[in-house]
């Protein structure tokens, strides 16, 4: 448990349990809204083969877990810890550019 608070620069064990939490609610709401989002462009699984239904629900859901995490975040205190998530994230993927100011 210190390790993770070491590498994560979080003091306390309710933070740690309010971190978690949030991965976990953002996780779950990301795929609960792709699904009338995918329904809504007439993605449905029922008729649309598997190997293309699924990776455009999971196109989907990735944007949707990027915005939405750290207004999650937010809801529970920790914006700042989830701010500097996603920059780091997102630079390490080719979008820091996004970030960058100048």
């Amino acid at each position: 448990m210190q390790n993770l608070k070491k590498k994560w620069g979080i003091n306390s064990n309710l933070q740690i349990f309010l971190i978690l939490t949030v991965f976990a609610i953002n996780g779950s709401f990301s795929s609960w809204v792709a699904s009338p989002v995918t329904s809504f462009f007439g993605i449905e699984k029922e008729l649309v083969d598997p190997m293309v239904y699924w990776p455009l629900r999971i196109a989907l859901i990735f944007p949707i877990y990027q915005i939405t995490l750290p207004i999650t975040g937010f809801i529970f205190g920790q914006f700042k810890f989830f701010w500097n998530f996603e920059k780091k994230f997102l630079s390490r993927i080719g979008l820091g550019f996004l970030f960058k100011k100048g």
